[in-house]
C-alpha cells in the first residue's frame, strides 16, 4: 500500500482515468462530510474493466486529498461502501473489486481514516492466507472440508449428485476409486451485515466457494462471520452452507 497527499483532486486525472464510484461521509470524524472515490484507467468509456484503481479521500475541512493504492488494483465493478466496522462510531471505507473470470474472486480492503490517519483494517491477501482449507473426497459419497490451522472439520454429503457424477469417483460399493481432492477458492464475497440490531456498527460475512475437481462443480460455500475485536477482525461464526436439491431426488 502506498499513500500520497495532494491539494486538488483534478491532479489525478488523465484522458483515460475516470471516476468508478464515489461516496460522501465523515470518515475523519471531524463533523464535516468528506469525499471518497475510486478512480481507474479504462480503455474506453464502454469498458467494464479498469486498472490502476486508486482510492482517493478528500478531507471536507481542508480539501486536502490522499491517494491510496493497493496491490490488486485491476478488475470489474470497483465500488465503495462507507460504514463503521471498528466500532468507533466513524465510517470506515470498504473497497471491493471483482476479478472477473470463472473463479469469481474478489479483492477487498477496509481502511479507517479517523483524524486523517490511514489505518488498514482488512486486507484480502492476509485473509486468504489465514483461512485455508483442505478438501478431500471420502468413502460413501462424502467430502471433507477441514482446516488443521483452525481446528475445524465439515462433512458434505454428495450422495444426491447422481450416478453419472458419482461413478467418476466411486465404485458401486461407495469406495473411492482413487484419492481425489477438491478445493476451497479464495475469498469471493465480503458483505457488510448488521448481526445485532442494538449496535450501529457492521460485521462482515466472508464467503469462499467449495468446488470439486473442476471449477464448475460447486459443492458449497464456507461462510465466515467476522467481528471487530479491538485490533482485528476475528471469526465469530464459521460454517459451511450447501446447495439444496429437489425433493424428487430423495423419493
Amino acid at each position: 500500500m502506498s499513500t500520497l497527499y495532494h491539494t486538488h483532486a483534478y491532479e489525478y486525472f488523465t484522458r483515460n482515468r475516470v471516476v468508478l464510484d464515489r461516496k460522501r461521509g465523515d470518515v475523519t470524524g471531524d463533523g464535516k462530510l468528506d469525499l471518497v472515490y475510486l478512480i481507474g484507467n479504462k480503455a474506453d468509456a464502454a469498458s467494464e474493466f479498469a486498472d490502476q484503481i486508486t482510492l482517493v479521500i478528500q478531507d471536507g475541512h481542508s480539501n486536502r486529498s490522499m491517494t491510496v493504492s493497493f496491490p490488486n488494483n485491476a478488475g470489474y465493478n470497483a465500488r465503495l461502501f462507507l460504514g463503521d466496522f471498528d466500532k468507533d462510531h466513524i465510517p470506515d471505507i470498504l473497497v471491493s473489486i471483482d476479478s472477473g473470470g470463472s473463479g469469481g474472486y474478489g479483492f477487498f480492503y477496509i481502511y479507517s481514516f479517523k483524524d486523517n490517519r490511514l489505518h488498514k483494517l482488512f486486507d484480502v491477501d492476509t485473509y486468504n492466507n489465514e483461512y485455508k482449507f483442505n478438501v478431500f473426497y471420502e468413502d460413501q459419497y462424502k467430502v471433507s472440508v477441514s482446516s488443521p490451522q483452525l481446528d475445524i472439520l465439515f462433512i458434505i454429503d454428495i450422495s444426491t449428485k447422481g450416478p453419472d457424477y458419482l461413478s467418476q469417483y466411486y465404485n458401486e460399493d461407495g469406495k473411492l476409486k482413487q484419492p481425489t481432492k477438491g478445493e476451497v477458492l479464495a475469498l469471493g464475497a465480503l458483505s457488510p451485515i448488521v448481526s445485532n440490531d442494538k449496535v450501529t456498527s457492521f460485521d462482515l460475512l466472508a464467503m469462499q466457494r467449495i468446488i470439486g475437481t473442476i471449477n464448475a462443480d460447486t459443492l458449497g460455500y464456507v461462510d465466515n462471520l467476522l467481528t471487530w475485536s479491538g485490533n482485528q477482525f476475528t471469526s465469530s461464526r464459521l460454517l459451511v452452507s450447501i446447495l439444496g436439491t429437489k425433493l424428487a431426488v430423495l423419493l
